[in-house]
């Protein structure tokens, strides 16, 4: 039978479960942080913002009838699973996760695994070059490192001067091709890399490009 579905998404996971759901004849709203400037839009309804915390969520799936929630939102993304634990407890909805596993060590990585960003940036040597593969809501903990260089990426450029005294901005997303994320490294200078245990293949690319230069990773892990 044909469910009225929310997801909460905003990654590649999300956009396929949508485009799937769709096609079993289910009614899919999408909803989007609003994060990035032009995201690629899944199938089917979407929506783009806060809920105001968790009442808000539980008031949105009250006033628009949804039979399931799935929560597709990327894994560091704490705040609005919390809520959406919440809201669905309020509101008798059924919850589900599709949370992506962890990406694993291999031979030849060289990982430091860290449980803060503090930790990240207390990790790094001094005269580092640091290619920050973070968001740039995480970047306040890197700015009493004026000691190293920084290479950030984001998929779109900030709205105001990053908290950082030394820094280089490289915009767009994640190469595929660990060819080209190893040549972004080498043009850099790039020392030690800095990033979240996302999981999936979106990101992965930086990882095996580390791995062939023999780059230091300090991997912020989940808790």
């Amino acid at each position: 039978m044909p469910q009225k579905i929310l997801i909460l998404g905003g990654t590649a996971e999300a956009r396929e479960l949508a485009s799937r759901l769709v096609d079993e004849g289910h009614a899919v709203t999408t909803s989007l942080a609003g994060r990035t400037l032009d995201p690629i839009l899944p199938r089917g309804e979407v929506r783009i913002g806060g809920f105001g915390g968790a009442d808000g969520l539980a008031a949105h799936i009250r006033e628009h009838g949804y039979d399931r929630v799935i929560d597709a939102t990327h894994p560091f993304a704490r705040r609005i699973t919390e809520n959406a634990i919440k809201a669905t407890a309020a509101t008798g909805i059924a919850l589900e996760q599709r949370l992506r596993p962890r990406w694993q060590k291999q031979p030849g990585d060289r990982w430091r695994s860290v449980g803060s960003l503090q930790a990240a940036a207390n990790t790094l040597p001094a005269g580092a070059t640091v290619f920050l593969a973070l968001g740039r809501q995480y970047l306040d903990a890197f700015e009493t490192r004026g000691d190293c260089r920084f290479i950030i990426r984001m998929v779109d450029a900030p709205e105001a001067a990053l908290p950082i005294q030394d820094y280089t901005l490289v915009l767009g997303k994640p190469a595929s091709d660990a060819v080209r994320e190893a040549d972004l490294f080498t043009a850099h200078g790039v020392t030690h890399l800095v990033c979240r245990n996302s999981g999936g293949p979106a990101g992965y690319a930086k990882l095996i490009a580390a791995r062939q230069l023999g780059l230091p990773v300090i991997m912020l892990e989940r808790d």
